[in-house]
Order: C-alpha cells, then sequence, then structure tokens
C-alpha cells in the first residue's frame, strides 16, 4: 500500500515522503498513530499544494535575508568598550555583545547567528560573519573603539 508520511518514522521515511509498505503496518500502526494517510490523487494534490507553499514560503525567506544583507554590508558599525594599555581591551567581545550593540541600532541579529571565527581582544577593524539564513551569510565591518 502507498502511504504519504505526514511525521518522520525511523527506518521509513521524512515527513512527506511518499513510501510503499504492508497493509497491515499501514492500518494497524500509521493510520493509528496518525504518521500517514493513504496515498490517493486527493492526498497526492494536498501534499503538492503543502510542498509548493513551503518552498514559496522559503523563497520569501531568503528574500527577506538577502535585503538585509544589503542593509547590513552597506553600513558600517562602530562599537565603544573598555580598553587598557597597548589598545587591549579588558576581556574579549562576545557574539552576545555583538547582538546587544546591533539590536540598538534596529537590527534584531540572535548572538547564534555571529559567526565569530576570530577573537576580538584589541581595537581595530573587523570583518565578522552573519549567517542569516543557511544559503545567507553576510559580512560586516565592526569597528572596535
Amino acid at each position: 500500500m502507498k502511504v504519504i508520511l505526514l511525521s518522520d518514522v525511523k527506518k521509513q521515511g521524512k515527513k512527506d515522503d511518499i513510501i510503499e509498505v504492508s497493509d497491515g503496518y499501514a492500518t494497524n500502526f500509521l493510520f493509528k498513530n496518525k504518521l500517514a494517510v493513504p496515498y490517493t490523487k486527493t492526498s497526492k494534490a494536498i501534499l503538492d499544494s503543502e510542498l509548493d507553499k513551503k518552498k514559496q514560503d522559503e523563497l520569501a525567506e531568503i528574500d527577506r535575508c538577502e535585503k538585509l544583507k544589503k542593509e547590513l554590508e552597506s553600513r558600517d558599525f562602530s562599537f565603544t568598550f573598555k580598553s587598557g594599555k597597548d589598545d587591549k581591551l579588558f576581556g574579549t567581545v562576545s557574539s552576545k555583545q555583538l547582538s546587544d550593540e546591533l539590536k540598538k541600532q534596529g537590527f534584531d541579529i540572535d548572538k547564534k547567528s555571529i559567526l565569530m571565527d576570530i577573537k576580538i581582544d584589541t581595537l581595530g577593524v573587523y570583518n565578522i560573519k552573519i549567517k542569516l539564513h543557511k544559503k545567507v551569510t553576510a559580512t560586516i565591518k565592526v569597528h572596535i573603539c
């Protein structure tokens, strides 16, 4: 029997997969636990429309992230931190601190999105990467003064 999975099923498939299973397994386990629905023309049409909607939502999200990337990359950001001798900062700048400073300037960037591949412990200019989406990464110029 062909079924469409409504959620991930271990050793069978992922959500929205169309798989072939035995009639007993489908009736007694998948349908009973609302893990799948029978494959019909109607259920296939519903699945196709849902997948199209997900794709459109994904494209809209990528477009929004691209616009945010352009806005972020067109600006230079200056942040002030306390420093001591030889332009050394007291501690290092964390992604949380950068996120808080960006929020003050109107950009709601989560600290987990900020990729800190270098340690910021002196005054200067740094290029910081921000992962806005799995397909969109922005690089911003940060002045630490």
